[in-house]
Parts: structure tokens; C-alpha cells; sequence
């Protein structure tokens, strides 16, 4: 089976730091090449695969801003699909301006849904919602307009993850830093327990860091940047407790299953697929409130460590991810 991987151009696949579809479309192709899958990765000319690389383009746009955002993705998409004859099957992971192309080929096309960022976008899901094979990230991101024919979880690279049985006296918040993602509510939780906090993460929203979370840095509450893999299993590991208090309902939450994989339980707000992915008491709490969060740290050491690396491991390892979509491939193709 010949599969094309379409991969954002955002950043390099793999990312250095920050960039979860480019991690997960890395997955995907790494895991496929690993079950006898022929692999052409359609990524930034600096990314890193065992299969074949095709690009237009030698860094992502967010790494080189010299480029143009969308005359880079016109280049990236349309290069792949005219191409599209030489291949059984093309994986999108590139939301859905590849979609437009599919009237136009016959190699059918499977898409990842990474979520909405904009219910505005759901009329061009619908328009090729006969011709598609969508695939949600999460039950609780699937939009009642469009079919599926599967809900695939996010699968990550476990021998990157080292258990963690004993942690040390802090808590992480792990992630964009942007209104979305509660960094200013993870700061209260800390204050109100009188916990450490270490906050990890790009800084998506400057206004929002310079107003909201600047003020509050201290010796308590600490900004170290964005974290790359080889800081995160150090941090995500040695932390009490992973801080994920959303305001919104996130299709599915990477840091978390990162997290969970370190041993390190999840205190989250109970929004979007949070319950799919956090056991509640076992390898993590969802909560509603800031005091809520407050309340079950003092909990934390009731969760087993060692079972939530393996019930993560279990649910969220690339082997997994790789071996249903493979599986969906063959169904698609009969």
C-alpha cells in the first residue's frame, strides 16, 4: 500500500517544540512505516521521517516569517494532489482546504478532523461529506452535521515518556498560553494552594501574557518558556499534577495524555473530551471550578502513578493509532 501523509507547514514534522497536528501526522507515518505501510510524508523540507519527504518549502511558515501563510499552503496541498495517481490513499491532516481537491482525483481521501475552529468552516465538511472518510479525534468532537467513520485517538511515542513514581513539590501548566487553554486559572489554583506553578508554553496571545499572566509571575508562579521533547517528560514527570483548567471544549488535549503517560495525574475542567481522556480518581479529576481544583490536591496522592502510565500508554500509544487507521485504509479501500 502506498499512503500519502499530508502534514501542516506550520512548523517541521516532527516539531521542535510546539505544532500537535505535525506531531500527530508524524506519528501516523512513523507508525505505518513501521507495519510494512510505503510512506510518502508531505511535510517542511527540515522534517524527519523514515519514509520518503516531499516538500515545497524548507521551513514552516511559523519558524520562517518571511513566507506567506496561505501561498505556502496552495503550494504544499496542490503538490501533493497532483500527484494524487501515484498513490491507494491520501491521509489529510490539514483541516479542510485539501477537501476541495477531491472532486478532482480519484485516490480517495481519509481526513483527520483536529477540530473546528470555526463552526464557518463545517459547510465545506458538508459539501464533501459523501466523498470523505472523516475521522474524529474524540467523541465529543464530532459535529452533528457530518458523518464518520470512526473516532481514532491521538497516539504518541511511549518510549518518549518515562514513568515518574515520585514527584516533586510543584504544579505544571503545560501548554499555548491563550485565553482557550486557563493559563490565568492555573495561576489562581496555585495561589489559592499555595503551590508552586510552573508554567511551560508559547505565547500565542500577547496581550493576554503581557495583562493577564506577566503581573503574576513570582518565585510562586514561574514562566520557563516553551518546552520542547527534551524538557517535557522532566517537567511533566516530576510535577504533582498536570494544571489543564480550559475554557473551552477542547477536541482532545495532548499535554494530558503526555501527562498521564509520565504518571503524572490531570486536574482538568470537565469540557470536551476531557472525560474520554482523564479516568476520574484514577488518573486524574475533572472539576468545574477553581475551588473545585483546589480541593483535590489534596487528593493526589490517593492516584496510582504507575496505573496511569499504563492506562494511558494502553490508550494513547502511536502503535495503536497506527494500527486503526491502518485498518480504515483497508476498509476504505475494500
Amino acid at each position: 500500500m502506498k499512503a500519502a501523509i499530508l502534514a501542516p507547514v506550520a512548523w517541521r514534522t516532527p516539531p521542535r517544540h510546539y505544532g500537535p497536528w505535525e506531531q500527530v501526522a508524524s506519528n501516523i507515518a512513523e507508525g505505518l512505516i513501521k507495519l510494512g505501510v510505503d510512506v510518502t510524508l508531505f511535510a517542511t523540507g527540515d522534517s524527519i521521517t523514515e519514509g520518503n519527504l516531499q516538500s515545497v518549502c524548507k521551513q514552516g511558515y511559523e519558524e520562517d516569517r518571511s513566507q506567506d501563510a496561505k501561498v505556502l499552503e496552495c503550494l504544499h496541498i496542490s503538490n501533493l494532489m497532483e500527484q494524487a495517481g501515484d498513490f491507494d490513499i491520501i491521509h489529510n491532516n490539514f483541516d479542510f482546504l485539501p477537501l476541495t481537491y477531491t472532486g478532482l482525483i480519484k485516490t480517495p481521501v481519509i481526513t483527520t478532523i483536529h477540530g473546528f475552529s470555526s463552526p464557518r468552516i463545517i459547510p465545506v465538511y458538508k459539501k464533501y461529506n459523501s466523498r470523505g472518510h472523516y475521522v474524529s479525534i474524540s467523541n465529543a468532537d464530532r459535529s452533528p452535521e457530518l458523518d464518520y467513520i470512526a473516532t481514532v485517538y491521538n497516539g504518541l511515542d511511549t518510549k518518549d515518556f518515562k514513568l515518574t513514581e515520585k514527584p516533586q513539590d510543584y504544579l505544571l501548566y503545560f501548554g499555548r498560553l491563550h485565553h482557550d487553554k486557563g493559563p490565568v486559572a492555573a495561576i489562581e489554583i496555585a495561589k489559592k494552594a499555595k503551590k508552586k506553578l510552573i508554567i511551560a508554553g508559547i505565547i500565542q496571545d500577547e496581550n493576554y501574557f503581557k495583562e493577564r499572566i506577566e503581573p503574576e509571575l513570582n518565585e510562586q508562579i514561574e514562566y520557563i518558556g516553551p518546552a520542547g521533547p527534551d524538557k517535557r517528560n522532566e517537567l511533566l514527570g516530576n510535577a504533582l499534577a498536570l494544571l489543564h483548567p480550559i475554557n473551552f471544549a477542547e477536541p482532545f488535549g495532548m499535554s494530558v495524555a503526555e501527562s498521564m503517560l509520565c504518571g503524572t495525574p490531570v486536574i482538568a475542567f470537565n469540557k470536551g473530551s476531557m472525560p474520554e481522556l482523564i479516568q476520574h480518581e484514577k488518573t486524574g479529576f475533572l472539576v468545574n471550578t477553581v475551588d473545585e481544583a483546589v480541593d483535590v490536591i489534596g487528593r493526589l496522592s490517593s492516584i496510582d502513578r504507575p496505573y496511569c502510565h499504563e492506562w494511558a500508554s494502553s490508550q494513547f500509544s502511536k502503535e495503536k493509532m497506527a494500527e486503526d487507521y491502518l485498518k480504515l485504509y483497508q476498509q476504505i479501500l475494500g
